[in-house]
């Protein structure tokens, strides 16, 4: 990458990249060697400084569109923190290790990984603050790419290789007592959470070379097409495991809580989406308030399962934990930057239309849209699925609570939209 050699400057760029012929007819030309089409008069001198200054132009574009990219996907705002040359990453790798030993009830979450060029793993971030050497078995995981399950003395160790299909970069290691074994609900949150440490890292380093690509003086339009290609490539595939991650947390939520079909987080996000459609909602709008249903209840997954499921009265302490899970959750979320704009639909999804709900008791169209919604679809799908203390109310039977409810709690409007999709 960088400056082109002098003696490829009478090459054309399309003769080295058969993959970029399909461009504009300028761009075709320009890649041939203008010099021996003057000389032979088959174009004129105006139409080259044209056509030079439409590739100009073209470069510029290029590198504008690229750095709005890098702006987007930086390392502050991705899962990952690979790239900082001091011991922060650390750090962060720490709290992230300890997010999930909280979340899924384990003993220790130990993350590894490897750097490029070395064959060996070292720890990285560990809910325990150790300073844990990989053993064979982790090893092991990480060079075969696939899942591994070994015990020491009473505790049970599942390694989650970090992989994609052209490399292992390495290991989530999480244990418990050998007594519990570990939920499917759970590891599939660990296999896609690995997966999405491999993207979000894959990003960080393309990124790096686009930096450095763009601090050339010189630089071919279809090297900046090619990297172009790769960043957007790399970020769509991001895109596709943020969604299932999201729906994958969003079951492991409803699991803790100990809903029978596992499924009331989707279901509220699928009803939140078809009321922004019948809103006329845009689409950015509409998938934030989709992501934002399935993920409302996202603070109660780092409570015990004892507290979400009791149905004797809660202790002080317990009622203290219960209030302070939807900061739990929003804390979470504002660890992983990609969801942070969701954020606010979450926090005020409990506030209520008339101003006496929390936590600011915000009224009215003060209340985010966002939360609104959700609020809505939560209560309606609430009120028709069967729980510990209650049997399921028919459709009917919970619209017209909701209608009745239309204007204290709820936003009309909302409800009117619900009413017209049921």
């Amino acid at each position: 990458m960088g400056k082109v050699a002098k003696e490829d400057m009478n090459v054309s760029f399309y003769s080295r990249s058969d993959n970029m012929l399909d461009t504009d007819p300028l761009e075709a030309i320009f890649a041939l060697n203008l010099g021996e089409f003057l000389s032979e008069h088959l174009i004129s001198e105006e139409l080259a400084k044209k056509i030079a200054k439409s590739d100009r132009n073209k470069t510029e574009s290029l590198k504008k569109q690229l750095q709005e990219l890098i702006s987007i996907y930086s390392i502050d705002n991705t899962l990952s923190i690979l790239g900082f040359e001091s011991n922060d990453d650390y750090v962060i790798y720490n709290s992230i290790a300890k997010t999930v030993k909280l979340m899924l009830s384990l003993e220790t979450c130990n993350i590894y990984l490897s750097k490029k060029g070395e064959n060996k793993l070292k720890l990285q971030g560990s809910s325990d603050s150790c300073d844990t050497l990989p053993n064979k078995y982790i090893k092991s995981s990480w060079k075969d790419k696939c899942d591994n399950t070994f015990d020491t003395k009473n505790i049970r160790h599942f390694v989650f290789p970090m992989k994609n299909n052209f490399e292992c970069i390495g290991a989530i290691e999480v244990t418990r007592d050998a007594s519990r074994p570990l939920e499917e609900e759970y590891a599939n949150l660990l296999r896609i959470t690995a997966g999405l440490f491999v993207t979000s890292l894959g990003i960080q380093k393309l990124i790096d070379e686009v930096k450095k690509v763009l601090a050339n003086d010189v630089v071919s339009t279809g090297e900046l097409q090619n990297l172009r290609a790769q960043l957007t490539a790399i970020i769509g595939d991001l895109g596709d495991q943020q969604q299932v991650f999201v729906e994958t947390l969003a079951s492991a939520v409803d699991f803790k809580r100990g809903l029978k079909t596992n499924s009331h987080s989707k279901d509220t996000a699928e009803i939140s989406r078809k009321i922004c459609h019948e809103m006329g909602l845009g689409d950015k709008t509409t998938d934030l308030v989709y992501y934002a249903g399935l993920l409302q209840n996202i603070g109660q997954i780092t409570l015990d399962e004892k507290i979400l499921n009791k149905r004797e009265k809660l202790t002080d302490e317990e009622w203290k934990q219960l209030q302070e899970s939807p900061n739990a959750g929003v804390s979470l979320l504002m660890n992983i930057n990609f969801l942070s704009e969701v954020v606010p639909y979450i926090n005020y999804k409990c506030e209520r239309w008339d101003g006496t709900g929390t936590p600011e008791g915000l009224e009215g169209n003060s209340i985010p849209f966002g939360s609104r919604i959700i609020s809505v679809a939560d209560a309606y799908c609430a009120l028709t699925e069967e729980r510990a203390h209650r049997k399921a109310k028919t459709k009917e039977e919970a619209l017209e609570i909701l209608k009745q409810e239309s204007g204290v709690k709820w936003d009309p409007a909302v409800v009117e939209a619900l009413l017209k999709i049921c």
